[in-house]
């Protein structure tokens, strides 16, 4: 299968894989928010859309277009094509610089860097059918008070993934006892077991605990004491493709 991007800029902004560094989980101590498999995955299950340019914009708390304002490092002919104040109300509105096309029943979701903290200003998301429609998107950013925000350059402002719409609708949610299913049942008290005693033994500051430092079994893909076979599948690092020019 293919994503399409085919650019509607002269220069359009550049595209990459997912990565799964983030600013504030590099500056805890030994990088601990890393070891949150689910953080990572997040972060490199899709594409980021990088900015050519440093931006600096800025709210006054106004409902008007002219309420925003917005200026680059350097003058760029660039510029006003990548980002503009067009719904007012504290909303900044980029361009992605592309009309993506899927393979019919996928759709692309649109939103902000997974785990992206930016101070006074929120992502906005949106599912788009990419699989039919002809022409781009922009993805939109919120302030959450006045006051001024920057985008470097080389920072994702938009980030995009893919979702299958008729399986997604298809899906039923049902609410179960888990003692209606005896297996998933012992493998969660196995679990729920092995992690209280792991955590006794760190407050208690067990040397070997301490050395550990923390649990991989969902990490490894594996289950407590060998008690099931490991899943099949089991991804703890996702590296997408990168785009490439196909004519």
């Amino acid at each position: 299968m293919e994503l399409e991007c085919y650019p509607v800029a002269e220069r359009p902004p550049e595209i990459v894989a997912g990565r799964p560094q983030r600013g504030w989980m590099e500056r805890f101590s030994e990088r601990h928010p890393y070891r949150c498999l689910p953080l990572t995955m997040a972060n490199t299950t899709g594409w980021e859309i990088l900015c050519p340019m440093a931006v600096t914009m800025e709210w006054n708390g106004g409902v008007l277009q002219s309420d925003i304002t917005l200026k680059p490092d350097n003058p760029n002919p660039d510029f006003h094509h990548l980002v503009k104040s067009h719904f007012s109300h504290g909303v900044v509105t980029f361009h992605p610089g592309y009309l993506f096309r899927t393979p019919p029943g996928w759709s692309m979701w649109v939103m902000g860097p997974p785990n992206h903290v930016k101070d006074g200003i929120q992502p906005l998301a949106g599912l788009v059918e990419t699989d039919w429609l002809p022409f781009p998107f922009t993805m939109n950013w919120h302030f959450t008070r006045p006051g001024r925000v920057r985008f470097e350059k080389g920072e994702p402002f938009c980030f995009i993934t893919l979702v299958q719409d008729k399986p997604l609708a298809q899906m039923q949610p049902v609410i179960r006892r888990m003692d209606a299913n005896p297996e998933l049942r012992g493998q969660y008290d196995m679990w729920e077991k092995h992690r209280a005693d792991f955590n006794a033994k760190i407050f208690r500051l067990d040397p070997e605990a301490t050395k550990e430092a923390w649990q991989r079994y969902y990490f490894r893909g594996e289950f407590p004491e060998d008690i099931a076979p490991a899943p099949e599948g089991h991804v703890n690092k996702r590296r997408l493709k990168t785009p490439r020019f196909g004519g």
